[in-house]
């Protein structure tokens, strides 16, 4: 809800009595290829601006028709309504592309500012009016109805208040943002450096001095993944039927970086358990790999004694005494191993590693006692990286709250 005890000059108001506010498009036009118009959705709004890295595109025809009901102009703001709700955006200069699943604020600068409405958007008091009004809806994935972004409640003051709020928030957050954006360009920095840490690993320069680019350490040797494993299988191709208790089944979202998760199991019969434990029976020390859905690629070593089953969209490997499990997990999630996964899986929408393909991809395997060295060598590097990563968390949290802060004096009237 909007903030109680405001000044007496400042009203709530609700969005649609001083907005015109639309969505984009409600169908999925027909994609072409980079020569057409951009179609902006909610996942190209990301940090209060539009990416247009990553953009589908479509004809002229289309677009013209998309604008006809929600076109978008210079001093608008678009508004994520589903998946990651909100990252709202003030459109700057021309605006020629279109949007499917995006809220549309046109503007009226002559009873709110497109900058203090942003800044509402971002501020708690909006996030806790979401929830406690029941805004959202769904529930595997969340979205604002466009009815819903019509109600929202907004304190609003005088324009001559607004321009000083927005004037004033900007000076507070000039050096804050660019520390923000310093502390996650240092995240990236720490993710390209966990994958070139993977990356010498494998091409023997942790642990050999003079390696050539291209060229194997003198007794490492390039073999199949089937020849390093005692076992390559995968979970029950045919879902089972779950009941209240029993043993525990487990799936795809349950294969997290660091072990399974039993956070939210099913369960099939002991007799049931039997049969699929006869085929893929996972134990302690072995590789689960997600091979399709959302997480493909994704893997863990299972770290638990309990006993589970899996579906057929985990593979399981165990791995002979040729190799050590923990490189082999590593050098999955290394670039030379995961691009020969990711192009084995496919590029279209629904990737799928088959047993076929994995057991054929290629690895350096070093000598046995090299590989344990290798793994020190990984985990020492990788566990700075860790606490960096860490610091660096901490640090971006304590500036959101310092921002949340910020705006909750802001849209209570107490800022200036």
């Amino acid at each position: 809800m909007a903030p109680n005890k405001l000044p007496k000059d400042w009203k709530i108001v609700i969005s649609s009595d001083i907005m015109d506010i639309r969505d984009g498009t409600h169908n999925t036009p027909k994609y072409v290829n980079e020569n057409g118009i951009p179609l902006i959705t909610s996942k190209n709004l990301k940090g209060n601006a539009i990416d247009f890295n990553k953009v589908s595109f479509i004809s002229n025809d289309d677009h013209l028709e998309i604008s006809k009901r929600s076109k978008v102009e210079s001093g608008d703001i678009l508004f994520a309504m589903i998946g990651t709700i909100g990252n709202p955006a003030i459109i700057k200069g021309d605006a020629n592309f279109s949007i499917k699943n995006v809220g549309l604020f046109k503007k009226n600068v002559s009873i709110i500012l497109p900058q203090f409405f942003v800044n509402f958007l971002r501020s708690s008091f909006f996030e806790k009016q979401l929830n406690e009004r029941k805004l959202l809806k769904g529930t595997t994935q969340r979205f604002i109805p466009l009815g819903n972004l019509r109600k929202i409640e907004i304190p609003l003051p005088p324009l001559e208040t607004q321009q000083a709020i927005v004037s004033k928030i900007e000076e507070l957050f000039s050096e804050l943002d660019q520390g923000i954006v310093d502390l996650k360009t240092a995240q990236q920095q720490l993710k390209t450096y966990r994958q070139s840490v993977l990356k010498w690993a494998f091409e023997g320069k942790l642990t050999n001095e003079n390696v050539n680019d291209g060229e194997l350490p003198k007794g490492w040797e390039m073999v199949t993944i089937e020849n390093v494993a005692n076992k390559i299988t995968d979970g029950e191709h045919f879902r089972p039927p779950t009941q209240s208790d029993g043993i525990v089944f487990l799936s795809a979202k349950d294969v997290r970086d660091n072990g399974v998760s039993f956070d939210e199991p099913l369960y099939i019969s002991e007799e049931t358990a039997n049969k699929a434990l006869q085929r893929c029976n996972p134990q302690i020390g072995d590789i689960l790999i997600v091979s399709r859905g959302a997480t493909v690629g994704r893997m863990c070593i299972v770290n638990t004694n309990r006993t589970f089953c899996l579906l057929g969209s985990v593979i399981l490997i165990k791995v002979n005494n040729k190799i050590n499990n923990l490189f082999l997990n590593y050098i999955l999630k290394s670039p030379i191993a995961n691009q020969k996964m990711i192009t084995v899986s496919g590029a279209t929408a629904q990737q799928a590693i088959y047993l076929r393909d994995i057991k054929k991809i290629e690895i350096p395997l070093p000598p046995i006692k090299e590989q344990y060295v290798i793994v020190q060598e990984i985990e020492s590097r990788l566990s700075v990286a860790d606490k960096m990563e860490e610091n660096i968390t901490q640090s971006l949290q304590q500036a959101e709250a310092l921002i949340q802060s910020i705006l909750k004096k802001a849209f209570s009237g107490q800022l200036l």
